[in-house]
C-alpha cells in the first residue's frame, strides 16, 4: 500500500469541504434540518481530523457523525 502523505490528505478534505460548501449555494432554499445536517457534517469532519491526525477515515466518520447528529437535534427542536 502507498503512503499518502498527511498534508495531502488535509489537502484532500479541505477540497472536499470547499465542494460541499460550494454544492449548499441554495442555502436558502435549504431547511433548517437540511442546514443543520451540513452544519453537523462540518464541524464533525473538522473534530473527525483534528481527534485523528487529519486520517481520512477519522475525517470522513466524524462529518457523517455530525451529520447525523445535527439531523437528530434539529429534528427534535422542530417537535417543540
Amino acid at each position: 500500500m502507498t503512503h499518502i502523505p498527511r498534508t495531502v490528505l488535509r489537502l484532500i478534505a479541505l477540497i472536499a469541504v470547499t465542494g460541499a460548501a460550494t454544492g449548499c449555494s441554495t442555502w436558502d432554499s435549504m431547511s433548517q434540518s437540511d442546514k443543520a445536517t451540513v452544519g453537523g457534517a462540518a464541524v464533525g469532519g473538522v473534530v473527525g481530523a483534528a481527534v485523528t491526525g487529519g486520517g481520512v477515515l477519522g475525517t470522513v466518520g466524524g462529518a457523517a457523525a455530525g451529520g447525523l447528529i445535527g439531523n437528530q437535534v434539529e429534528k427534535e427542536r422542530e417537535r417543540r
